[in-house]
């Protein structure tokens, strides 16, 4: 349904984007994860068409997509990152908005805004004016104003950031139905827990370039981390991941809420050399525990940085 084929993207000397190739089938959800200056906003630019590439080209169902104005983007509907509503306007009113920029005939748009509406749970709250909604409730607007048109690809920013975590289920829920109706859709997200629960296939960029290209069982065969070492530090503040990541120990490495976690191979083998290193170094520990791999502990150990690193 979707395929990118080696693009190419840069900002004066800065590149951005490095040869990066991925393809979505049809009724797939493929999540596209990397820490921030990765390149997944201007790979989903693109995508959308919204951005041109240096090089490279993007198809929609076989056909290429050439810019801005082509028509073959009306298969894609793109949920930003940032908010694409205006507070002063009704629900109904946004969405009568952006069913006219589609060029949507009235009795049609009628239809499609009460199926949105009612997709994302706001069908009773339609005439109240946006300023009034909670950050959950603006995220499933925004959700449903990609819908209008009846998109079969759905390219999603990152669209949970700012809330809460009924109506992160919620927007869980609408997802899974679209999926259900065969849309194709694409997730960006800051949250392994959220691409782990959604998605098929994973996609992780780094530097401009996709590091890793596969199911979520798939990523976890390549891992040399077998068990992560969680420790509960008195003083997390003072603790420099660079040094503790030059033991041979240590597969990866980072700090999260005060509790530092440690990718090993071998619990029994590994974990006195670390705590040796933590004793020495001036970093005692009040608590010790241990847990299986996760997505984070592999993104962690493809790239090496928090997710949220600059």
């Amino acid at each position: 349904m979707l395929e990118a084929n080696a693009l190419r993207k840069s900002y004066g000397k800065v590149v951005a984007l490095d040869g990066v190739s991925l393809r979505v089938g049809e009724g797939e959800t493929v999540g596209l994860l990397g820490p921030n200056g990765a390149g997944k906003t201007t790979t989903v630019s693109i995508i959308a068409g919204l951005l041109r590439p240096d090089s490279g080209e993007v198809l929609i169902a076989g056909s290429p997509l050439r810019g801005d104005t082509d028509p073959i983007k009306r298969k894609i509907g793109l949920v930003p990152q940032d908010m694409a509503l205006y507070d002063e306007l009704s629900a109904l009113d946004n969405l009568s908005l952006f069913a006219a920029l589609y060029q949507i005939d009235r009795a049609t748009a009628k239809r499609a805004i009460a199926e949105a509406l009612d997709l994302v749970g706001l069908a009773n709250r339609g005439r109240d004016k946006v300023e009034t909604f909670s950050g959950g409730m603006k995220r499933r607007l925004n959700l449903a104003g990609a819908l209008l048109h009846d998109p079969q690809i759905l390219l999603l920013d990152e669209p949970t950031v700012g809330v809460d975590p009924q109506s992160r289920n919620a927007i869980f829920d609408n997802l899974e139905t679209l999926k259900q109706r065969g849309k194709t859709l694409i997730y960006t997200t800051h949250y392994m827990e959220e691409a782990e629960r959604l998605c098929d296939r994973i996609v992780i960029i780094d530097h401009g370039k996709v590091i890793a290209d596969d199911t979520l069982a798939g990523l976890h065969r390549m891992l040399p981390v077998t068990n992560v070492l969680a420790i509960e530090l008195e003083t997390p503040d003072g603790l420099r991941l660079e040094q503790l990541r030059t033991l041979p120990e240590v597969q990866s490495a980072e700090i999260r809420e005060g509790v530092l976690r440690i990718g090993v191979h071998n619990l029994a083998i590994n974990t006195p050399g670390i705590l040796k290193w933590l004793a020495e170094h001036g970093h005692p520990y009040q608590h010790l525990g241990s847990e299986r791999p996760n997505l984070e502990t592999v993104f962690l150990t493809l790239t090496g940085r928090s997710l949220r690193d600059s």
